[in-house]
């Protein structure tokens, strides 16, 4: 292949009825599988009338374009088409080919309305962001923007708190968690937060002490020497319970909890504390 096959321009328009954000995708993830063509792709959503159809028609038919669009309307879809054959512009109907194959099934139409896959793209990119931001905020990393935490979770080593926020998160929570750690003070960003987002973790010390030689064993780590001797295990559990009566904070016993069950009671403190709900919690 030649440098100037290398170098060779293509012009993609995503053309969408509402935010676009559906055909960009999936335009984005077809477009990585062509490492050799330099690909210049331009977004039009709300596209909504034919003046504007016709509008993104010429600026394709000037660099030999490509159009690949979603639309709701059977009208738009079949005014793309039919200007492209007449412009010799390729255009691509994303969603088209699916409307109609399950008006069929189902025998029933589609409602043309645009933006019916608006919330779903919505949802799907705010469960992205939740994850970014616990991912980026476990184990008491970025404590100067914790304050942007949906919930924060406090407890001693192995409480379950990276599970539980990252489950959490995948529920469209942002999630921070923090470790306590005995006879060191708390960063004091906990302290400048809104308390109704803190849910503290606690745990039967035998339970604990089972669940650290359990993951000992399975890293085959060298912890420090008290992270599985029951004493000191016990004096952190009362040390981090301590801080959580003195705080007012409300404490979850996640002893013989799963996960599951965890993330649940968190949902329903903080509900309790705040009003602040994501979905269906009880």
């Amino acid at each position: 292949m030649s440098g100037n096959d290398k170098e060779f321009k293509r012009y993609v328009f995503a053309v969408s009825d509402a935010t676009g954000k559906t055909c960009e995708t999936v335009v984005q993830a077809a477009l990585s599988q062509f490492i050799t063509t330099q690909i210049i792709l331009e977004t039009f959503s709300n596209v909504r009338t034919l003046k504007k159809v016709y509008y993104i028609l010429q600026r394709a038919s000037k660099v030999n374009g490509v159009i690949i669009y979603t639309m709701a309307s059977a009208k738009l879809r079949q005014k793309i088409t039919e200007l492209g054959r007449l412009n010799g512009v390729p255009t691509v109907d994303i969603l088209g080919p699916v409307l109609t194959r399950l008006s069929d099934l189902l025998e029933i139409s589609p409602m043309a309305k645009p933006g019916l896959f608006r919330q779903l793209d919505s949802d799907y990119f705010k469960r992205i962001e939740a994850v970014d931001f616990t991912i980026k905020h476990d184990d008491g990393l970025r404590m100067a923007s914790i304050a942007a935490a949906e919930i924060v979770l406090l407890g001693v080593s192995r409480t379950s708190k990276t599970p539980v926020s990252i489950y959490l998160s995948y529920r469209g929570w942002k999630v921070a968690n923090v470790p306590i750690l005995i006879n060191e003070e708390l960063p004091k960003e906990i302290f400048e937060i809104d308390r109704k987002k803190i849910v503290a973790l606690t745990i039967n010390p035998r339970r604990l002490e089972m669940i650290r030689c359990q993951r000992q064993l399975k890293m085959k780590a060298d912890y420090y020497s008290n992270y599985t001797d029951i004493e000191h295990i016990r004096r952190e559990v009362l040390f981090a319970m301590r801080h959580f009566e003195s705080h007012q904070w409300p404490v979850l016993d996640v002893t013989y909890k799963s996960i599951e069950e965890t993330a649940t009671e968190v949902m329903r403190l903080v509900y309790a504390q705040s009003g602040l709900k994501k979905g269906n919690i009880f």
